[in-house]
């Protein structure tokens, strides 16, 4: 089995003090450090949108963040503007060791479709590339942590598992959004469900 590595947005819009903050979002850092030294390859995705994407709040007159519309007959979250291209918000957290990191996976960058998973957009219209790199790496395996548990975790490893990799997610290297009171504990139900592992970074650093 050959495994890698995958951080899912641990970026500064997402930390404490950014325009999405996820709370201890800052946590995820040092347990994502400690790993990668134990993969010889790491993948990292990163939220990568244009200025006027149509999932902040602000294109649509009349809306706050985090309501629901409808955008070409889907449901959106409506989200703060966040993780536009080349801001430092988009920046990988300053404390991430990003000389570790292998590969990088821009997603989120069609102005029209939201995209939580590393894989896919929300709508599944087109593939981020991740699985061609993967398949070509001989990857069979990913170990995901990230943020946060409940949005983009979730659906990156959804979309891993059904693309027929094996997946452990590290319980302490997520955190959650929780829009709604235990979105996170029903994210992780969810993706134990679905086939993912779910162990403490701990297990990991033994066995590496």
């Amino acid at each position: 089995m050959k495994q890698a590595l995958l951080l899912v947005d641990i970026q500064n819009d997402f930390l404490p003090g950014g325009a999405l903050a996820v709370g201890d979002g800052d946590a995820v850092v040092p347990v994502a450090n400690a790993l990668m030294p134990l993969f010889d390859h790491v993948v990292a995705s990163q939220d990568w949108h244009p200025p006027h994407h149509l999932s902040f709040a602000a294109e649509h007159a009349g809306h706050a963040p985090f309501e629901v519309t409808q955008l070409d007959g889907h449901d959106q979250i409506l989200w703060p503007v966040h993780c536009v291209q080349g801001t430092p918000g988009a920046g990988f957290a300053s404390a991430l060791d990003v000389a570790g990191i292998d590969y990088v996976v821009r997603k989120g960058t069609d102005p029209r479709i939201d995209s939580y998973s590393a894989f896919y957009d929300n709508h599944h219209r087109q593939a981020t590339g991740l699985t061609a790199h993967l398949r070509e790496a001989r990857i069979d395996h990913v170990v995901v942590l990230g943020l946060a548990a409940d949005v983009c975790v979730k659906f990156t490893v959804l979309d891993a598992l059904a693309e027929g990799f094996g997946v452990t997610l590290v319980r302490d290297g997520v955190r959650g959004v929780d829009m709604q009171p235990g979105d996170t504990a029903a994210a992780l139900e969810a993706m134990q469900a679905a086939g993912a592992m779910i162990v403490d970074s701990a297990s990991l650093s033994a066995a590496g």
